[in-house]
């Protein structure tokens, strides 16, 4: 029964009252800049694993999980064991850089899951709480190791909100950063997607750097996101990467891979980068790592440890709380094969998400990796944008990952040939000149946002145009609660296309439903 059931109407009325005070209170109070509030308008009281309750006495599932630093969801019992366990012993808790056995732990369990070929010569550096802090210590690091000022970042990226994360992220310029195109299928910048379009940026990457009058001079470091997340859950195709690291390591520019969000087993991986097998330079890791309490590191390869005595410091990276959650979580993570766990579970989500997309001529497309996962929502009725060199022949009407598969295929025979470049020929043939996707719907993602906040389900938007929905789910998600989150989600985008608002939706099929029905709008934890 719904909390809400179980309460007298004189008591619900109470509740609600209060709940509506605090978000009365809040709107008068805090900064114009607030955001999740805006969209979600709950005031949680309790939480437990996938679970929130509000001060209104409703409950939600929670694929939220405070943007991804949730990986074992709300108040896991291990989180709370060790940070009642630092706090009965009368540890300090904020020791600055202080060596405590609690730290120490934290760094050997940390090193115990880094990817091959880093752990055995990485230095840690503890920095602001913030991942946006880990990340503005690496730009700084690699500026000191290389005697270098620019960076080269990508298209969608986002890394953070202080002035240098920012400037690498896509909503800011900076002339230090140049920034570059981040392949994808759906929208991809040269309009071919899979390999091919890969390609087009690896050579395009090349060119700047190698071309004197590029205007780019080499940079002190490359910072890239194994999956886009706030840009709209863009994988990188493995191939990609590899190629990326090989273009920065002949051309000794330190390689930065921002885990704050795909780290700790988000994508199916402990690291995402360990999908292509390579090794970054630096790594930037906050959010999961804290075990929900704010943390962030910088972990980096020995030989770009030249850092000066206070050259880079902060009032709160000592913080014991934080470093005995985060070791609580990496150990649980790694002992319970958690990062295995969300890369099958999240392939049979995405399964079942791309009915929607058969189904809801709205949905432009689905995709994700291991428990990150993204559904764009679009104006079918709206046209396409200008005409690029289009889809390839034949590949029409199926997912973008078939799309990237069949084009993976077209090209193996020329890979082996390439000396480990994607062979160019072949693939040239099979691509013509077609529109592109229609335009992306933030109107649509944002009401389908709403519906499934009625229904008990907390989504995020992201995307360029926050057309894009997100689950980011704890990744100790049952199997049960993953359907509810899929019923919920596909009654709320089957209510907006059915809506007068939502017309331009409207179902491929009259009836636009899938999978075992949930417990619809009554607000239940599933």
């Amino acid at each position: 029964m719904a909390v809400t059931e179980s309460l007298t109407g004189e008591t619900c009325e109470g509740a609600r009252g209060a709940h509506e005070g605090i978000l009365r209170r809040q709107s008068a109070r805090e900064s114009s800049a607030r955001t999740y509030a805006r969209a979600l308008p709950i005031v949680p009281v309790r939480a437990r694993g996938l679970t929130i309750e509000g001060a209104d006495g409703r409950r939600y599932l929670d694929c939220l999980s405070g943007a991804g630093t949730l990986a074992l969801g709300h108040n896991h019992p291990v989180v709370l064991e060790a940070i009642r366990k630092v706090l009965d012993s009368g540890a300090p808790l904020s020791v600055l850089d202080l060596a405590t056995p609690v730290k120490d732990a934290f760094i050997t369990e940390l090193f115990r899951t880094l990817p091959p070929g880093l752990a055995d010569r990485a230095r840690v550096q503890f920095c602001g709480p913030a991942g946006t802090d880990a990340v503005e210590a690496a730009f700084k690091l690699v500026r000191t190791a290389t005697g270098r000022t620019g960076i080269l970042a990508f298209t969608g990226a986002y890394h953070g909100m202080t002035s240098g994360a920012l400037a690498a992220s896509g909503g800011a310029d900076d002339v230090r950063v140049a920034r570059l195109p981040y392949p994808q299928d759906y929208r991809c910048p040269f309009g071919v997607g899979g390999p091919f379009g890969a390609e087009l940026g690896a050579r395009w990457t090349e060119s700047l750097l190698d071309d004197p009058k590029s205007g780019v001079p080499l940079p002190a470091g490359m910072i890239l996101e194994p999956v886009l997340g706030e840009g709209g859950v863009i994988p990188a195709p493995d191939d990609w990467l590899r190629r990326m690291r090989k273009i920065t390591a002949d051309r000794s520019i330190p390689l930065i891979a921002d885990e704050i969000q795909t780290g700790v087993g988000r994508t199916g991986a402990f690291w995402a980068v360990e999908h292509s097998g390579i090794t970054p330079d630096v790594m930037v890791l906050s959010k999961a790592i804290g075990g929900s309490l704010p943390l962030a590191v910088v972990v980096y390869r020995d030989d770009l440890d030249v850092w000066e005595p206070g050259a880079h410091a902060g009032t709160f990276r000592g913080n014991q709380l934080a470093m005995a959650a985060g070791t609580a979580t990496l150990t649980h993570v790694r002992e319970n094969g958690l990062a295995e766990r969300a890369a099958g579970l999240g392939s049979r989500m995405l399964l079942q998400l791309h009915e929607l997309k058969r189904e809801f001529a709205c949905v432009g497309d689905v995709r994700g990796r291991g428990l990150m996962i993204g559904v764009e929502l679009v104006d079918p009725e709206g046209g396409g944008e200008p005409a690029g060199i289009g889809r390839s022949v034949g590949a029409r009407g199926v997912t973008g990952a078939e799309e990237s598969a069949r084009a993976r295929r077209a090209a193996g025979a020329g890979e082996a040939a390439g000396a480990g470049e994607p062979a160019l020929a072949g693939l040239g043939t099979e691509h013509e000149f077609a529109g592109t996707p229609p335009r992306a719907a933030p109107e649509l993602a944002a009401a389908v946002q709403r519906e499934c906040l009625r229904r008990g389900l907390i989504v995020e938007l992201g995307g360029r145009h926050s057309s894009v929905v997100r689950l980011l789910p704890p990744l100790t998600i049952s199997d049960e609660q993953a359907a509810a989150v899929l019923d919920r989600l596909t009654d709320a985008v089957a209510a907006v296309a059915r809506s007068d608002t939502g017309r331009v939706g409207r179902p491929r099929r009259p009836e636009g439903r899938t999978g075992r029905r949930s417990e619809g709008g009554t607000g239940r934890a599933g």
